[in-house]
């Protein structure tokens, strides 16, 4: 099994065009975001396979053994582009800087006739990545992204916030006060909202998920009554054992979340299984490091593969029976020429 190689894969002169664009023509990823094809309807199965991509913006870059493996923009955007190679991925969740890069690498792709990657998909911005991990005021994580009105101008297909609570900190309430108003804003314009809500607690290592059923389950019940109305309000929501406890705490729809990479993707692939199991409103997923860095595999062979377990339902053995097929294929995608196609 070979390595991904972002170099073969997201190539030097698209790479100095991306950067060319950025001085020449500051308004490029603007005007492919208004011919960008969307779609119809925000879930066409009911079901999505969301890839995640907001962590730089919140100072988390270390995959594995490696600190700044997310640090490498060419790197981070190349993954993201192979995991969306897959037509099993429904789209991406990023804050705007990468959508940007995202929509202007499209709008180079559509000016030589060469095949889109965000045609028909879902794009979904990061709106809060103020608590900086590491930081001192970590829990105060207020709105320093985009909004929903400017999102919508863009027209993206929904927005998401993280709210991580632990309750001996005055920080989590100023957090949920801000979702709160970001969930108002994004229901007036009818955009739909990913809430990551998240019960924490301070160890030695850091702000950690408490992954227990009556601790997810209390805190859905808690994020599923936030601002005005839930009628756009999605939950992403860690795996643990006793998932249908989590699940039956609400009648949103959740989609699963990843956390760290760890390198074989079989845990996650068995996660992804229990978890579309463990209810109806169980709807998919919304995961970044395990898919977008999942060890020495393709991202787009991972991602494909749990895109069969989303909307095919596929087990986890005909998933990671999936997995050689895909590996490899089609990495000439990106070396397009000025006449469009492989270059």
């Amino acid at each position: 099994m070979s390595s991904f190689s972002s170099r073969e894969f997201f190539p030097d002169a698209l790479l100095r065009e991306l950067m060319d664009t950025r001085v020449s023509n500051p308004e490029f990823a603007w005007n492919a975001a208004q011919v960008r094809v969307q779609r119809k309807s925000l879930a066409i199965d009911g079901k999505l396979n969301i890839v995640a991509a907001d962590h730089p913006a919140r100072n988390v870059t270390k995959v594995g053994e490696d600190p700044l493996a997310m640090a490498d923009r060419r790197e981070y955007l190349a993954r993201i582009l192979r995991v969306l190679s897959s037509d099993r991925v429904d789209g991406v969740m990023a804050t705007m800087d990468i959508l940007e890069d995202l929509l202007a690498v499209d709008g180079l792709l559509r000016k030589v006739g060469a095949q889109t990657f965000l045609d028909n998909r879902v794009l979904i911005a990061s709106l809060n990545r103020g608590g900086l991990a590491g930081s001192a005021w970590e829990l105060d994580d207020p709105m320093t992204g985009t909004t929903a009105a400017i999102s919508k101008d863009w027209r993206l297909d929904g927005v998401k916030v993280l709210l991580r609570v632990d309750e001996s900190e005055p920080a989590s309430l100023k957090t949920m006060l801000a979702c709160a108003k970001a969930i108002n804003e994004s229901n007036a314009l009818h955009l739909p909202m990913f809430l990551e809500p998240l019960p924490v607690k301070h160890t030695d290592k850091g702000w950690t998920v408490v992954k227990t059923p009556e601790a997810l389950a209390r805190l859905a019940g808690v994020a599923s009554a936030l601002g005005d109305s839930s009628r756009y309000l999605w939950l992403k929501l860690p795996y643990c054992d006793g998932f249908d406890t989590v699940a039956r705490s609400t009648t949103l729809p959740i989609l699963l979340l990843g956390g760290e990479s760890a390198g074989d993707p079989s845990p996650f692939l068995r996660q992804l299984e229990s978890a579309m199991a463990a209810g109806t409103n169980v709807r998919g997923a919304m995961v970044g490091r395990n898919v977008v860095f999942p060890g020495d595999d393709d991202p787009l062979a991972i991602a494909d593969a749990a895109g069969g377990i989303i909307h095919s339902s596929w087990s986890v053995a005909q998933a990671i029976d999936s997995l050689p097929a895909t590996r490899g294929k089609n990495m000439d995608r990106l070396r397009i020429s000025s006449a469009g196609g492989p270059a």
